[in-house]
């Protein structure tokens, strides 16, 4: 069976001064489209009651400098409006009411359609074209296929000072055929680590934040000495993004490289369904929450999973994994204390590693629940 399938790849583009400041326009011309959506919307419905639909048109005779950017880059905005908008009434408890989208806190980034071949890669993907910027050099080092459909292109003002553009492709496969279980692997989250297998592997997350963490915090410190808004302020906010931007960097290609694996290695795997945002808000493990990624890694082995006919099981977060023995099945309610890394069962009298145990407990209920 054939399905449809799609795909983003970003790219490193290196626009002149002139497509710089265009590009930074048409951001900056998105939001404020926007904004002016936004208030038109929540204003119409104070006075009458109803909502309504602007369109990026009705703005351009008061802003005539819209006319000079990219058309379907405010076109997304206001999809962007509306699927805002939807997101809030399909769940109000839990998804905010918009927001009006600032310089200072929003992403700088605009994204526009493929029509007519006004967005195409050029030389095997050495140059970019873009409406309105023109051709740009690029790099990236993926092979893109030659049937793969170009969609869409989202170019983005890193706070580093850099500019990338992430191209969607849509392409066409066939359906992988369901895998068999029989290689089931469990894993443990692990705060410093990642995570343990039940086959007794440990991640060994380099914690890379941890290790940039003695220069970032020098370099924030000097950028508490100057003046706020003045060219060395500037300057120095830059050196910042760009030691952040390395550590988001190497996260990603670390847990890509480790999601790869574990999906080519195993059949099914099966972790815990943690509250990661909950966890993250820990005074004691929130920073290395935040390092270890385990949340997008999580999404990362999913979809690679999926890919090859695999699946990953999630475990209900209430299983008591590190209180079973994984070999007869006794729950010792002392290791509720963390601090108890290693314990031996009174019934069985089995030593434990308590991450190896768990792990354990997790594989043997993924099994049980891809029996079910």
């Amino acid at each position: 069976m054939q399905v449809t399938r799609h795909c983003a790849v970003t790219y490193r583009i290196y626009p002149d001064k002139a497509q710089a400041g265009l590009i930074d326009r048409t951001i900056g011309c998105a939001r404020l489209v926007y904004n002016l959506m936004l208030e038109t919307r929540i204003d119409t419905y104070n006075r009458t009651g109803k909502s309504c639909n602007p369109t990026p048109a009705q703005y351009k005779d008061e802003y005539p400098f819209l006319r000079e950017v990219d058309s379907l880059a405010l076109c997304n905005a206001q999809l962007n409006v509306a699927k805002a908008y939807n997101n809030f009434f399909r769940d109000p408890k839990h998804v905010g009411f918009p927001k009006y989208k600032a310089k200072h806190r929003s992403a700088w980034r605009y994204t526009t359609n493929n029509n007519n071949r006004n967005i195409r890669l050029i030389e095997g993907g050495r140059y970019l074209k873009l409406p309105k910027v023109g051709v740009m050099r690029a790099r990236q080092h993926k092979t893109i296929p030659d049937d793969w459909k170009l969609k869409s292109a989202t170019v983005e003002h890193l706070k580093s000072g850099g500019y990338t553009a992430t191209i969607l492709f849509e392409y066409e496969t066939q359906a992988p055929e369901p895998v068999r279980p029989v290689h089931i692997v469990g894993l443990d989250y692990a705060s410093h680590g990642l995570y343990v297998s039940s086959d007794g592997e440990q991640a060994d997350y380099p914690r890379f934040y941890r290790q940039m963490e003695p220069r970032l915090m020098r370099e924030q410190r000097r950028l508490s000495h100057m003046v706020k808004g003045s060219g060395n302020w500037v300057k120095q906010k830059r050196r910042i993004a760009k030691l952040a931007a390395k550590v988001r960097n190497q996260r990603a290609d670390f847990l890509h490289k480790t999601a790869n694996r574990l999906a080519a290695r195993y059949d099914c795997v099966g972790v815990e369904d943690l509250d990661m945002k909950d966890m993250s808000q820990s005074l004691a493990l929130g920073k290395s929450t935040m390092d270890n990624g385990y949340g997008m890694f999580r999404t990362m082995l999913a979809y690679k999973l999926e890919r090859q006919g695999k699946q990953l099981v999630t475990v209900d977060r209430f299983y008591p994994s590190s209180q079973l023995c994984s070999d007869c099945g006794y729950r010792n309610k002392d290791t509720k204390n963390l601090y108890i890394r290693e314990w031996t069962c009174p019934d069985c009298g089995v030593w434990h590693d308590r991450d190896v145990n768990a792990a354990t407990n997790i594989m043997h209920e993924t099994r049980r629940l891809v029996q079910e």
